[in-house]
């Protein structure tokens, strides 16, 4: 039996698709409102990219001297400070040519020391070549006084003015003979003659490649890419590992050429890397962008002026520093891969900014103990050969023994710390 439909049920049926396709129209109509507002207020103002890299400084270990590898003090993944030994080579060689400059040193001191000596020396010879000549023109001045009375002959009276013109040229002699000791000498001391200045700067060098037979860490960091073993050549410039300090590392976020029109240097960048998950953020600023699209500077770049060109949207490295104590907490390797997005609020300033760093570079002071640890031992040497000049003063002896270099406690335990790090390996 069928029912018909009256016209009241069709009404109402209609009534209530109205109803609720108003309601659907109207969700849809709000959430594309709450989107819009949401667009205008934020999500214009934010740039992202999932082509972010970690980034960090590599420091190459190479050697400055040839030798033979007869000690590795390290291995890849550990954690070494700043001076920690890790290679040391054969220093036999080294150790020999110090020996032979230091006593070359010592030998040019003692004769420079004999220079001065003879200064002295020639000029109590002029003293006594200016006293005979004295006697000797008083002599002839008596004899001439006499040879006018007749009292001496002729004979002696010839042999008196020969006597005075010996004493003459014996006075011009030594009087020479004083200014070229002189030439030698005048206006210098003994550590500053010419002589001993290139005889300790052997020694200096010398003491350096001495030094440069064991190779220290130049930074705090993890080694990696350990390619040196022992009984190994080795040549300057040969890179034997790396050092990572992973405390200075920073992102290497690749944005496309139309995102980059609204960032600027300064503003605040989100990160998420994938090792961690959305759990850990991380927060950092725009440090700086790339002079050029990572195409131009490959190693095989494009060739866009050929006929087959195809155009593809480039993209443009932008430096991001990160915060260090976010960076101590959840620690990052380089070559991670990241999330960056950064807040374009903040518009001031020039699009590409020519940045000028004014803090402090890389630098290290692992080197600087070599340069004064030779210099005091050039010292050392000089004095132990220099000649005391009074009694009142203390000996030479005793001035050796006050600037003799002392040994470093600092390198006690570092030469400690390599032998026991090559026992252990």
């Amino acid at each position: 039996m069928n029912i018909a439909a009256t016209p009241d049920n069709t009404t109402l049926a209609h009534r209530q698709r109205r109803l609720w396709l108003g309601v659907g129209l109207g969700s849809f109509a709000l959430l594309g409102l709450a989107y819009a507002s949401f667009w205008m207020l934020s999500l214009r103002y934010r740039q992202s990219t999932d082509d972010a890299y970690v980034n960090g400084n590599i420091v190459q270990i190479t050697p400055q001297i040839s030798g033979t590898v007869v000690g590795i003090g390290v291995d890849d993944t550990q954690y070494v400070k700043a001076g920690t030994p890790l290679v040391r080579l054969d220093r036999a060689d080294a150790k020999l040519a110090l020996d032979q400059s230091e006593a070359e040193l010592a030998r040019t001191v003692r004769e420079v020391r004999a220079l001065y000596a003879n200064a002295s020396q020639l000029q109590a010879m002029v003293d006594l070549r200016a006293s005979d000549l004295a006697m000797a023109e008083q002599d002839l001045a008596r004899r001439e006084r006499l040879g006018s009375s007749g009292a001496i002959s002729s004979e002696e009276l010839q042999h008196a003015r020969d006597a005075a013109r010996s004493a003459e040229a014996a006075l011009l002699s030594a009087q020479e003979q004083l200014r070229a000791g002189r030439a030698r000498t005048d206006g210098t001391s003994i550590e500053e003659h010419p002589e001993v200045r290139n005889a300790a700067a052997q020694v200096r060098t010398a003491y350096l490649t001495y030094s440069r037979t064991l190779l220290p860490a130049p930074v705090a960091g993890f080694i990696a890419k350990r390619n040196v073993q022992l009984g190994q050549r080795v040549s300057p410039g040969v890179s034997l590992m790396a050092i990572v300090p992973l405390n200075e590392v920073w992102v290497d976020a690749n944005f496309k050429e139309p995102q980059l029109a609204s960032m600027r240097a300064g503003q605040p960048v989100t990160l998420t890397a994938d090792l961690y998950g959305r759990s850990v953020v991380y927060h950092g600023r725009v440090a700086g962008f790339g002079a050029g699209t990572g195409s131009v500077f490959s190693l095989l770049p494009a060739q866009n002026a050929t006929g087959n060109w195809i155009k593809i949207i480039q993209r443009i490295p932008v430096r991001i520093a990160l915060d260090a104590r976010e960076l101590a907490a959840n620690p990052l390797q380089i070559g991670l891969s990241m999330r960056a997005e950064v807040d374009t609020h903040d518009r001031h300033g020039p699009r590409l900014p020519q940045l000028v760093r004014t803090e402090a570079g890389y630098a290290t002071e692992v080197f600087d103990d070599n340069d004064l640890t030779a210099d005091r031992q050039v010292r050392s040497i000089i004095l132990a050969n220099e000649a005391a000049h009074s009694s009142g003063k203390p000996s030479v002896h005793d001035m050796a023994r006050a600037f003799a270099p002392t040994p470093s406690p600092s390198a006690n335990a570092t030469e400690r710390l390599f032998a026991v790090q090559t026992v252990s390996k």
